[in-house]
């Protein structure tokens, strides 16, 4: 595909663009905001979350139709297999999703927390100081 007929094309989401665009340009970073995080979590809860859940329940809907509708056949059962391996995977992917989302929300309570940690383990050096009331 030539420059021109790539330019027109869109590919992966507004975030993973982001990042790709940050990497050629040497800046890319790790960092995120709390509110990042807590935006990427909610995105998690809100969105792919319960659309991960409906296109599964079509998915099963549609399969199951199908499989009633090769009863007797080979088909059938092969479906009914295919069908069975996406259910696993569903369970899998909803798991890892709410992991991630957990990981998210928690993350900035534990930067804060070792901020905290931080700070306090300094806070004996700045009352042991000589140049304390000066």
């Amino acid at each position: 595909m030539g420059q021109r007929e790539s330019k027109g094309r869109r590919s992966g989401s507004h975030a993973a663009q982001r990042c790709a665009g940050s990497r050629r340009r040497g800046r890319g970073t790790f960092a995120s905001t709390p509110a990042q995080k807590r935006s990427a979590a909610n995105t998690i809860e809100t969105e792919l979350e319960p659309n991960t859940k409906k296109a599964t329940e079509h998915a099963d809907e549609s399969t199951s139709t199908a499989v009633k509708g090769f009863d007797g056949w080979d088909a059938a059962l092969g479906l009914k297999k295919v069908a069975d391996t996406w259910d696993r995977q569903v369970k899998v992917l909803i798991g890892r999703l709410g992991s991630e989302k957990g990981s998210l929300r928690g993350a900035s309570g534990l930067f804060v927390r070792n901020d905290l940690g931080t700070g306090d383990g300094f806070r004996p050096l700045g009352t042991q100081s000589k140049l304390n009331g000066l």
